[in-house]
C-alpha cells in the first residue's frame, strides 16, 4: 500500500495484513505516514537488504507488527529480532528447481514462510509459480503463498486450498494483479476476489 486513502479504502474490506515496502528502488516505496487503520489489521514493513538497525527504527516509527525480509537475510540476521515484539516472514523466491533444504536454517527464527515467484525483482513480477511444488513442502511451519495471484485464478486457488499441499498455507498474498497503478489497488476487484474466495 502507497497511499493513505487508498489504505483507509482497503482496510474497510478487513484483510488480515497490509503490506508497507520500504524498500527505495521499488515502484511502491512507501514514505509517508500510516494512518489510523482499524485495529484488527496487522501492518507489515516489506524490507530488503536493509540494515537492521534501519529495519528496526521504521518498525518503531509506524508500529509495524510484522517484518518481511525479501532478501538474502541470512538466519542469525533474523534471530536479532526476537528481542523485538513483530513477527518474522521470511521470503523464499521459487522456480520448479526449487530446494526446499534451505528454508530448515530459518525454522527455529521466523514465524512464518513467504512463497514468491522467482524473477527479475525480489518482488511484484506479476507471474504465478507452480504451486504443485509446495506438495513437497518439507515444514509445518505456516506459510504466505504469493507471486502474482489474481481474480483469474480464483477456481485454481480454491483447488489448491482444498488439497493437502495447503495444510500450512496461512494467507493469501494479493499485490500486483489488483492494482491500477503501483501501490494504488482496486477496491472492486479486491472485495470481489475476497467474497468469492
Amino acid at each position: 500500500m502507497k497511499y493513505p486513502d487508498n489504505m483507509m479504502d482497503v482496510g474497510m474490506l478487513k484483510p488480515d495484513y497490509m503490506g508497507f515496502i520500504f524498500y527505495k528502488q521499488s515502484h511502491r516505496y512507501f514514505n509517508g505516514k500510516i494512518p489510523d487503520l482499524p485495529k484488527q489489521i496487522k501492518k507489515i514493513g516489506v524490507f530488503v537488504d536493509a540494515p537492521f538497525t534501519d529495519i528496526t527504527k521504521t518498525a518503531e516509527k509506524h508500529g509495524l507488527h510484522g517484518i518481511q525480509l525479501h532478501g538474502h537475510e541470512s538466519p542469525v540476521f533474523c534471530k536479532a529480532f526476537s528481542e523485538l515484539n513483530v513477527r518474522i516472514i521470511k521470503v523464499f523466491n521459487v522456480d520448479r528447481d526449487f530446494d526446499f533444504s534451505v528454508i530448515k536454517a530459518y525454522e527455529d527464527v521466523c514465524d512464518y514462510f513467504l512463497f514468491d515467484t522467482k524473477g527479475k525483482l525480489p518482488g511484484g513480477n506479476g507471474y504465478t509459480f507452480d504451486w504443485h511444488i509446495l506438495e513437497t513442502y518439507p515444514s509445518s511451519k505456516p506459510y504466505f503463498l504469493s507471486g502474482g495471484i489474481g481474480l483469474k485464478d480464483l477456481e485454481k486457488l480454491k483447488a489448491f486450498l482444498a488439497s493437502k499441499s495447503a495444510k500450512f498455507c496461512h494467507a493469501i498474498d494479493v499485490n500486483s494483479q489488483f492494482e491500477t497503478k503501483p501501490g494504488l489497488k482496486n477496491l472492486t476487484d479486491l472485495e470481489q476476489f475476497i467474497h468469492e474466495l
